[in-house]
């Protein structure tokens, strides 16, 4: 048992998420979740979510999602981001959406770092500076 069997159990957690058998997924991952697995939050936040299985539960998928950004865990920091920019789960709140945009792209990630240019572009949660948009979305990958 231990963290060879909590190893296997993530594994097929995963592999139940991505067939999308997500009742299986939840039964899984559910108790990892629990134990403090970042993976296994963030795939339950996604599962709540977007109700998955049964209604939506935007303030359990908050809950998860942030314990699982907390950890460092980027693609979960990145979910923080869009539901503080769009008030679901938590309080709308674009500064701190900016902030949890930018730990994600501190990790590479460039979807937060397109967000990221996109609300500096805009001013949304963060100053306007148009030169700031440019070095994010360089940073992106994108050729400007």
């Amino acid at each position: 048992m231990g963290l060879e069997h909590d190893s296997m159990d993530l594994a097929s957690g995963i592999a139940a998420f991505e067939g999308k058998h997500f009742a299986t997924a939840m039964q899984l991952l559910t108790p990892l979740a629990q134990a403090g697995e970042a993976e296994a939050q963030y795939r339950i936040a996604i599962i709540q979510q977007n109700g998955l299985i049964g209604a939506p539960d935007h303030a359990g998928a908050a809950r998860w999602m942030r314990a699982a950004a907390d950890q460092g865990h980027a693609m979960a920091q990145h979910g923080m981001g869009f539901m503080y920019l769009e008030g679901e789960g938590v309080e709308k709140d674009e500064a701190e959406a900016a902030n949890w945009f930018r730990r994600a792209a501190d990790q590479g990630l460039a979807g937060s770092l397109n967000t990221l240019a996109t609300m500096y572009q805009e001013g949304r949660g963060v100053p306007q500076d148009e030169e700031e948009a440019k070095r994010l979305w360089r940073l992106a990958g994108f050729d400007l």
